[in-house]
């Protein structure tokens, strides 16, 4: 009878020096890195991004930052990069070439998953002098049509009655800020790298509602010593699968509980706004501007119009990944000529970057098949997406009096893959999203009236401004594309989309050269 193998070793400090060396791994002394920011949500987004950004700049010998990761949501970090010591790997992946790299920026951990506290240790620290953040478009707290704090959120009426013993973001962080002002008084900068547009601007907007209710002085304090720089991320990183955990425990002969995977483009774009010392990510590919607003627009409204309009046209197709998307034909001249022909003509001028170039080059990452981007996962919380995806390009050509015939598809698609999660429509698939029951509300109202469906969603005003959502032209649109996005086929809804398209670059006048 053949002996069992042996369990495979798991990555740690210890482990690191007999490594393969097909793994790039950190040639810095871990033991001599000085915690200087903190990490909110310490997801694969995180590890494949920012940690990578910072492990080359100590890598380059460039600086000493060491992060300190903080989760106030599951998962737990203990018992994987915790145990692992803050190490993992990072696998970029182009369809059949895999790079390994183990990352070693994160200096240590810490759950707050049942309590403030431990976040609260680590943020109002004096050593602390920058946080960045991951924590998805929802964990703001915001209303999406407006950016403002939403007071009717649980998490926020909690930390309203509890000011000290916060559970959401905003709350959290507006604590920690108290706690430096009581305490040491040093300035801090809050920077957010998720895809909201104007993401400092919304930051400082929920922190700064919550701290003008203290009576202290807090609001004040914060306006003259917190930065709340916007930022641009990009990367895809999809959740992690145990496929991928298997790979590298199979090809390089170590466990890892933490690993990540990601697409080799990366970009972030930041502006330049800080309270204190920031690290120099801008020696390391990263870019400091004045104003990141044109690189988010294009970045929002191409790349991730595209990943959430083939996300819900996707899951109505029957597709599972974003690849098996682009990869069908009707969907991917869908997707191409919507960005081309109503999202480009929204954006603003980006220095460096030819637009079209960048439609192509954002649908051939998504033609990655190494990356197996789920398009459920994509289409999670997608009501605190589709303003800035979708939405604003729409209001953009509406006030210029040109055709939706496109953009209008994905709204409907959206509203299509919440009503039939619903009861009423058999509940096809699970849904995640802060309005998924009341889009089952609504279908259980209206039955199968693409109007009543279509003017009851419409009707929710922190996602739909109320301008937009009673014009006629939008809601027609909207209406007709969810009627055949609900039927027996519903890329009939993305073919006749194509068809009304076209027939109205023929009837549009030649512009003058």
């Amino acid at each position: 009878m053949r002996a069992a193998s042996p369990p495979l070793e798991t990555l740690g400090p210890e482990l690191l020096s007999r490594l393969p060396s097909a793994i790039q791994k950190p040639s810095y002394d871990r033991a001599a890195l000085a915690p200087g920011m903190a990490h909110l949500g310490v997801g694969a987004f995180h590890r494949c991004h920012q940690a990578e950004y910072t492990d080359d700049l100590l890598s380059h010998r460039l600086d000493a930052w060491g992060v300190v990761g903080i989760n106030i949501r599951p998962p737990r970090l203990a018992e994987t990069l915790g145990s692992q010591g803050g190490l993992y790997t990072r696998l970029i992946r182009q369809d059949n070439h895999v790079e390994p790299r183990v990352i070693g920026s994160i200096a240590r951990v810490v759950d707050s998953q049942d309590s403030a506290a431990p976040a609260l240790d680590v943020l109002s620290s004096p050593e602390i002098e920058l946080v960045t953040m991951t924590v998805t478009e929802k964990g703001y707290c915001h209303i999406p049509s407006s950016g403002a704090l939403d007071l009717d959120h649980p998490d926020i009426v909690h930390d309203l009655a509890n000011p000290t013993m916060p559970c959401s973001v905003p709350g959290i962080l507006a604590r920690a800020l108290e706690l430096r002002m009581a305490s040491h008084g040093r300035p801090a900068t809050l920077l957010s790298c998720d895809n909201i547009p104007t993401n400092g601007v919304i930051l400082e907007t929920v922190v700064q509602a919550l701290a003008s209710r203290r009576n202290n002085g807090l609001a004040d304090w914060i306006a003259g010593n917190v930065a709340f720089p916007s930022a641009m991320v990009d990367r895809i990183a999809p959740a992690t699968t145990p496929a991928d955990i298997e790979l590298v425990a199979r090809r390089f002969g170590y466990h890892d509980a933490a690993v990540v995977v990601g697409e080799p483009f990366r970009q972030w774009v930041i502006e330049q706004k800080f309270a204190g010392r920031v690290p120099r990510w801008d020696l390391v590919g990263a870019s400091f501007v004045g104003d990141v607003t044109p690189f988010e627009h294009l970045k929002m409204r191409v790349l991730n119009g595209a990943q959430t309009t083939l996300a819900t046209l996707g899951v109505l197709a029957g597709l599972e990944h974003t690849s098996d998307a682009i990869a069908d034909p009707l969907l991917a001249d869908f997707v191409r000529r919507m960005l081309v022909d109503e999202t480009l003509p929204t954006l603003m001028p980006v220095p460096g970057v030819a637009p079209l170039a960048y439609v192509e080059q954002c649908l051939g990452r998504l033609r990655n098949t190494a990356i197996r981007h789920r398009n459920h996962q994509i289409a999670t919380d997608g009501s605190q997406k589709i303003v800035q995806r979708l939405l604003n390009p729409i209001r953009d050509r509406l006030a210029k009096g040109e055709s939706i015939a496109l953009l209008s598809v994905p709204v409907a698609g959206w509203m299509a893959y919440l009503i039939q999660a619903s009861a009423r429509f058999g509940k096809r698939w699970p849904v995640s999203d802060p309005y998924a029951g009341k889009a089952a509300d609504i279908a259980e109202a209206t039955g199968r009236d693409p109007e009543a469906l279509v003017a009851g969603i419409l009707a929710i005003d922190t996602i739909f401004d109320p301008g937009l959502a009673a014009n006629r032209d939008f809601r027609r649109a909207v209406t007709s594309a969810l009627d055949r996005l609900l039927s027996d086929d519903p890329m009939a809804a993305v073919k006749r989309s194509l068809e009304q398209s076209g027939s109205h670059r023929l009837k549009r006048p030649a512009q003058s050269a």
